[in-house]
């Protein structure tokens, strides 16, 4: 398990995000931007709209993958 913050996946939070792959922590900051957005959160509002927004450009979003894949590899297990 391995652990990742809201903020280091491009949020504005410290909420942190645990799974087991990089998959995991994509989709728990995915629910976690909309639950945010949803409940009327300003400051993920800017977020939340990237995260939706991401695959509408493919390159860029597999830019943003990689990146994200690559930071969470090089973390600690917990």
């Amino acid at each position: 398990m391995k652990t990742m913050t809201c903020r280091e996946l491009g949020g504005p939070c410290s909420m942190e995000l645990q799974g087991k792959t990089a998959d995991d922590i994509i989709k728990a900051q995915d629910r976690h931007l909309r639950e945010a957005a949803r409940s009327g959160d300003a400051a993920h509002q800017p977020a939340h709209e990237e995260m939706k927004g991401r695959w509408r450009r493919p390159i860029a979003a597999m830019g943003w993958y990689r990146d994200t894949r690559k930071a969470f590899a090089q973390l600690p297990e917990q």
